[in-house]
């Protein structure tokens, strides 16, 4: 058996330019339309403002409701060869009527990132503490690993949180898939980051103001990062940019202090291309960061915490500074803004660190794999025994928990 209809159940509708997990869902769409396979994606998220258009692409759209049979009918109708979840929480939400009526169907989770550990750094830092095994192993880690082991296979995009899983909770590596950013590093536009030096001035930040490690990068900004930068390069700017600044994000705006929150940035690659440092101070999170890859991209060196380097690249041959503390942070900026050798080397080092990105080694590495499942599904099955046990229980428990959410709606 082969691969021809697809359906993909989104958390959110893709934004591409809002966020890195856009990005990433847009390639994993492309790379399925390129095989020639019949894509659909459904989502229960209400439309942002800067969405995709998928119908443009070939992509048929569908509105789909929590806790509701009418998604029986739905996947019925589909009959997909292969169901792609997004994010562990829809997964939760929808794979038992996936398991239940297309029994046959390939099912794939897309984490894209390890929202239990982002939680478990979260905790942490709130109370200035390192993260524990007990942070690691939460409630919301239960939940998540489980949804692991209820699918065929899951696509892991950190190889920092592959060996995560592998080591501490013990899933097994065959239901696991390294997969990175799929970046075309070939055709890149000439234009984007040739600028040089002495033609770029000013730090930019970047990110999607709903993602919480990127607020919190922002606020660490604001309060000791860039006054700091500030007393050294008095000239200097910092331009804010990202998806749905919310009002406590544009009242920091305060030009007399060179900190410009830009909100909404229609190219972010063009912004990018002007700023001489990305800044990117992120003290939690999971996965990897999208802004600097597109740093790397635009020949933009970046001053970034280990958190930011994890899973993308040592920090030895980071194309930028990597630091820890307010201090660090700002004391790299500065060297890096300065220093024009340092700043030329660190674009050097953009080139090698993209190669892990190429697209044309990931993604037919990833349709073979998905493809060889699909062939195999049933001995893949019978070796994922837990999954299967988890599969059993979970499908009463949430199917009778979402029936009566439905009764009590349909009757309130």
């Amino acid at each position: 058996m082969s691969i021809q209809q697809v359906l993909v159940i989104g958390y959110v509708w893709p934004e591409p330019n809002s966020s890195a997990a856009g990005q990433h869902m847009m390639s994993l769409l492309t790379l399925f339309l390129e095989q020639g396979w019949s894509v659909s994606f459904a989502s229960p998220a209400l439309q942002g403002e800067h969405k995709i258009d998928l119908t443009h692409l070939g992509i048929s759209e569908h509105s789909i409701t929590l806790n509701c049979s009418s998604f029986d009918d739905f996947i019925l109708s589909q009959a997909p060869d292969m169901v792609l979840f997004d994010r562990f929480m829809l997964e939760e939400q929808f794979g038992w009527r996936v398991a239940k009526h297309c029994p046959n169907a390939l099912r794939v989770l897309d984490t894209e990132d390890m929202h239990s550990l982002r939680n478990a750094r979260h905790q942490a830092l709130k109370q200035t503490r390192s993260v524990t095994e007990s942070d690691l192993k939460s409630d919301i880690a239960l939940r998540e690993v489980a949804s692991i082991y209820r699918c065929d296979l899951t696509l892991i995009i950190s190889d920092y949180e592959l060996a995560l899983l592998i080591d501490t909770f013990n899933v097994p590596d065959f239901l696991l898939y390294h997969c990175p950013f799929m970046l075309d590093i070939v055709n890149i536009d000439t234009q984007i980051g040739s600028k040089t030096f002495s033609q770029r001035q000013h730090f930019i930040s970047i990110g999607n103001f709903r993602h919480e490690p990127n607020w919190n990068a922002v606020l660490w900004l604001k309060a000791e990062i860039w006054p700091r930068i500030k007393q050294a390069l008095p000239a200097a700017e910092l331009h804010v940019y990202g998806a749905y600044p919310p009002p406590k994000a544009t009242q920091l705006h305060n030009p007399k202090q060179g900190f410009y929150i830009k909100g909404w940035a229609e190219d972010a690659k063009a912004v990018m291309s002007e700023a001489r440092i990305c800044l990117a101070p992120l003290r939690f999170g999971a996965g990897i960061k999208g802004k600097l890859a597109q740093a790397m991209l635009c020949k933009t060196p970046s001053v970034t915490t280990s958190i930011g380097t994890e899973g993308m690249c040592n920090e030895a041959d980071w194309p930028g500074l990597v630091a820890n503390s307010a201090q660090e942070i700002a004391n790299q900026a500065i060297t890096l803004y300065r220093d024009q050798a340092l700043w030329h080397s660190a674009q050097i080092k953009a080139n090698k660190a993209l190669a892990r990105f190429d697209k044309r080694r990931i993604g037919p590495a990833l349709i073979n794999q998905l493809q060889q499942l699909k062939r195999n599904l049933p001995e893949h099955r019978l070796k994922n025994f837990t999954g299967s046990m988890l599969q059993h229980h979970q499908h009463k428990s949430t199917q009778y928990m979402a029936q009566w959410i439905e009764a009590k709606n349909k009757y309130s």
